[in-house]
């Protein structure tokens, strides 16, 4: 199965090591940045959001008219809009797009931030809210007829879009978390669970929640998988470990105009469990480094794969190993990280991943060739607990 990449749809140059140059949604910088990765061989990029920050749909819509091939992954926030108008909103793009996109639901990590555009719900009430949200968006896109919905948190009647995605039957939905409400309502309804990168045994442990989850909720297996890293790249291993340990002290540097306090105490699970595993060591598997999570306080992606491209390349196949689908990957300079990864580690990885296809395909068809009873050799529809447990193997 090919492996897909996305990156960083930043809309200005400012990241945790360099504050921006100049102003938040930098129009000329957005385009030049999403057009390296499409230059590249990356798949798609992502268009973030925070409460303050440029809004992503738009910034979206402006690259998705510039460029023929790079796919978007936008994403968005319940609290934000009625589903039934993010419906429209998101169709319109995907017709902008030429089916290009798929929808990243956030269902709020920071009550804080939250707060700042009027959401005063509990982290409980948010994640019923967003399977709520999700159903509603689902029908929208697909239902030609008037469709009425009365829910905890939403309720409308007679409610039917005129304006349909390009990709049929809908886009993809995206989804994120690390508690046990997320994992009930990501692996319930999201086509793509996304991760953030932690070690390959905590890794194993999360498929096999997600993958359980998925099962009890009635599906016959879990989502796509999607898990996220920091590379930082070197000619050589020294060369890659020097330039990581400056890129940490910038970080420790900006950390400390940010706020210490806000980086100690996350709300959010999933920073929570960074925080964690950085506390219980700096280096693990092949590459993965801890401590640029650490000073960043786990804030989102933040743990990084170091080393050489051979070296970054080996450990993101250790997760495809597991059953990974999407590499999501982002350097701290953001326009040269993303040609270096596009150009030194994509290639590798996509070869090592076509190769072994190959050689699976060849195999099944020798078994196929020596007459196996049926029901033998590879099965494409295996229990996804049995791939779980074989990835904590």
């Amino acid at each position: 199965m090919p492996i897909e990449f996305l990156g960083i749809a930043a809309t200005n140059d400012g990241s945790e090591t360099r504050a921006r140059s100049g102003a938040s949604f930098d129009k000329e910088y957005t385009l030049r940045l999403a057009r390296a990765h499409e230059d590249t061989g990356w798949d798609r990029v992502l268009f973030a959001y925070h409460s303050g920050s440029p809004d992503p749909a738009t910034a979206a819509a402006y690259v998705a008219s510039k460029l023929d091939k790079l796919q978007i992954l936008l994403a968005h926030r319940p609290n934000v809009s009625y589903p039934t108008y993010a419906a429209k909103v998101i169709a319109t793009l995907d017709q902008i797009s030429d089916g290009r996109l798929t929808v990243h639901i956030i269902t709020g990590g920071s009550s804080a931030d939250q707060a700042a555009e009027g959401d005063f719900l509990t982290k409980d009430e948010r994640y019923e809210r967003t399977g709520e949200y999700i159903r509603i968006l689902k029908q929208a896109w697909t239902s030609r007829e008037a469709f009425s919905f009365h829910g905890t948190h939403y309720r409308f009647d007679d409610f039917v879009s005129d304006v349909w995605p390009v990709q049929q039957p809908r886009p993809s939905i995206s989804f994120g978390g690390s508690s046990p409400a997320a994992y009930a309502i990501g692996a319930a309804e999201s086509d793509i669970y996304a991760l953030w990168g932690e070690p390959l045994a905590s890794t194993a442990e999360q498929i096999r929640t997600i993958t359980d989850a998925a099962l009890a909720a009635g599906r016959p297996s879990r989502p796509r998988l999607q898990v996220a890293f920091r590379p930082i790249l070197g000619a050589t291993e020294e060369l890659a470990w020097e330039k990581a340990e400056r890129i940490l002290g910038r970080i420790q540097e900006r950390s400390g105009v940010l706020g210490a306090a806000d980086l100690r105490n996350p709300e959010n699970a999933g920073s929570q469990r960074l925080l964690s595993i950085a506390e219980q060591g700096d280096r693990y598997d092949r590459a993965l480094w801890t401590k640029v999570a650490a000073a960043s306080g786990g804030r989102g992606n933040s743990n990084a794969l170091v080393g050489t491209p051979e070296t970054v390349a080996a450990a993101l196949l250790d997760y495809v190993d597991f059953g990974v689908d999407i590499i999501s990957a982002r350097g701290y300079d953001y326009v040269d990280d993303t040609i270096d990864f596009g150009r030194y580690v994509i290639p590798i990885v996509r070869e090592e991943v076509a190769r072994r296809d190959a050689a699976a395909a060849a195999s099944s068809a020798a078994d196929t060739d020596t007459d196996a009873p049926a029901g033998s050799g590879s099965d494409a529809h295996a229990d996804p607990r049995e791939e779980a447990s074989r990835a904590a193997a």
